[in-house]
């Protein structure tokens, strides 16, 4: 963990450009920057939340367990995002209700609270850029929540499988993360496409045969 001192990150976050000198001078005092590897818990359900995150580079998965032990994966943070559930917890003051893993290397500049709660009072640009921020990251979740709630287990991963240009390489229990739902029910319907010709199942991998099918599965 470093200081930062040049503020150079900025450039990675446009809308933070414009910040007046007070602000800068503060995260310039207070920022770091923070590495952290493959397999890294960035936190867990529970635990309190002491910083405001912006993702510089890297990528990491913020998921849910359910009491049965089933995973859902909520959303990911790629570089030049931040944390809807980090900034949830930072202005609710409450703890985090998931849990996030990397899963690319990231590189993450970390204010600390006290510092988010001053520069969102401070701040306009500051305020401007994390409510953007919240607004875009809360529209996805609802999106996923129609997804889970209005669409069959088929047609989600049917668009799925769309998203992988040709191939997809993950476990059934990985597709079942992503879907919420359990393994034998995705390994049942990727059987079933494969009997409809649609795929080609390997050794944790699935060939796409038939794109179009899928396509018309998915917009059911």
């Amino acid at each position: 963990m470093d200081q930062d001192t040049s503020l150079a990150w900025l450039a990675s976050f446009p809308d933070l450009v414009k910040l007046d000198e007070p602000a800068k001078a503060k995260l310039k005092q207070y920022a770091r920057i923070v590495e952290a590897p493959v397999g890294t818990i960035g936190y867990r359900e529970t635990e309190p939340c002491n910083a405001y995150v912006m993702r510089l580079a890297g990528r990491s998965r913020v998921y849910k367990i359910s009491e049965s032990g089933r995973e859902i994966v909520l959303y990911r943070v790629g570089a030049g995002g931040t944390c809807v559930l980090t900034t949830t917890c930072l202005l609710g003051r409450s703890h985090y209700p998931a849990s996030t893993v990397v899963e690319e290397p990231i590189r993450d500049v970390i204010v600390p609270s006290a510092t988010f709660h001053q520069l969102m009072a401070e701040s306009e640009v500051f305020r401007r850029f994390v409510l953007s921020n919240y607004g875009d990251l809360i529209s996805d979740l609802i999106v996923l929540v129609d997804e889970v709630a209005f669409h069959s287990i088929a047609s989600r991963l049917a668009g799925l499988l769309i998203e992988g240009q040709g191939s997809v390489t993950a476990t059934h229990q990985r597709l079942a993360d992503e879907l919420g739902s359990a393994r034998e029910v995705v390994s049942r319907q990727l059987k079933e496409f494969e009997r409809q010709g649609w795929v080609k199942l390997g050794r944790a991998s699935i060939e796409v045969l038939d794109r179009a099918a899928l396509l018309a599965q998915a917009s059911v």
